[in-house]
């Protein structure tokens, strides 16, 4: 039995014509990107400055462009069955284009398998220079994007969706990017990446605590519905402050004891980003402030912003310890 397409009311409906460009833009949550994108970045200059090995600038185009197509497979894929399963019926600043009418669902899956499609393409190929580890990476990549809101147990309806983004866009990523230059696994990226990938989740969370009554009212069980929202407030001020620990207590660990790599000292430029984190709980804090809601709605997106600063500066600390070699 197939799902005919109910169009939007006019309450959703923005009215204006509206660019193709921005369209796709916003239909692929492009503000969003870094949040794979940076995990990449970072587990190939971890694997050139820390692995020692020699940069393949067609292996890195190849595996930045398939992770951000794996994203944005992945948000189209949420955004469609989010809309039919009646869950995401509002238009929010960093909403989709399916609930704004601007395309119809089939529109974005037709987008969405194309981007997967190439994607695993560009995986495939990557697979055949590197060999097996990439093709199990990958593999679960492609099934974690898939499956996060698709199929009889979607991992974002069952409170998975944060394990699902903190390996596959996160942890996954960087570890990928460092076997995808140097040929072989590494705990050291896999570790490394955890501060990066926790504000990953920080990103999801953001959207999902503002979403709590849709998601509950769908029967859609996520994190933060099962936190509650004095639970969620904990949650973020966690997943926002422990990056920054993490950091400190890596680069004092590695130093300190016998470990090896030890994590470079100028890792700790990371620090920069704490008043933005800072900013970010104080507007989680004042959510039922009328003046603050939309700052609220949109945390989101000012999420992400802390997310790609942070891998910045993670870029940046590495940049520096290879210059001060």
């Amino acid at each position: 039995m197939t799902e005919s397409y109910i169009a939007p009311s006019m309450e959703t409906r923005e009215r204006e014509p509206v660019p193709r460009v921005k369209m796709w833009l916003t239909a692929g949550r492009a503000w969003a990107l870094p949040a794979s994108t940076m995990s990449v970045a970072f587990g190939t200059l971890l694997a050139i400055t820390i692995g020692d090995a020699a940069f393949d600038v067609v292996l890195f185009l190849l595996s930045f462009v398939g992770m951000a197509l794996l994203q944005v497979g992945a948000n189209m894929l949420n955004d469609v069955y989010d809309y039919r399963n009646g869950i995401d019926q509002q238009v929010n600043p960093a909403s989709g284009a399916v609930v704004r009418g601007w395309i119809t669902p089939r529109q974005a899956l037709v987008a969405a398998a194309l981007c997967l499609f190439i994607g695993s393409a560009f995986g495939f190929y990557i697979v055949s220079r590197i060999g097996l580890p990439i093709l199990c990476l990958g593999a679960i990549g492609v099934l974690c994007a898939i499956l996060y809101t698709w199929g009889p147990w979607p991992l974002k309806y069952h409170a998975l969706g944060d394990l699902a983004v903190f390996l596959n866009f996160g942890v996954l990523g960087a570890l990928g990017a460092w076997t995808v230059q140097t040929g072989h696994l590494s705990w050291v990226p896999a570790v490394w990446a955890v501060p990066m990938s926790l504000l990953v989740i920080a990103i999801l969370h953001s959207n999902n605590w503002r979403d709590i009554c849709c998601d509950t009212d769908g029967r859609i069980r996520t994190v933060a519905s099962c936190l509650g929202d004095a639970g969620s407030q904990a949650y973020q001020r966690v997943l926002l402050f422990a990056p920054f620990t993490i950091i400190a207590l890596l680069v004092l660990l590695t130093h300190v004891t016998a470990l090896s790599p030890r994590m470079p000292v100028t890792f700790l430029v990371t620090l920069l980003g704490l008043p933005l984190a800072i900013r970010l709980a104080r507007t989680g804090a004042r959510r039922h402030d009328p003046q603050k809601s939309r700052a609220f709605a949109a945390m989101d997106g000012a999420t992400a912003q802390l997310n790609l600063l942070f891998g910045l500066l993670c870029l940046v600390a590495l940049g520096l310890h290879a210059l001060m070699k």
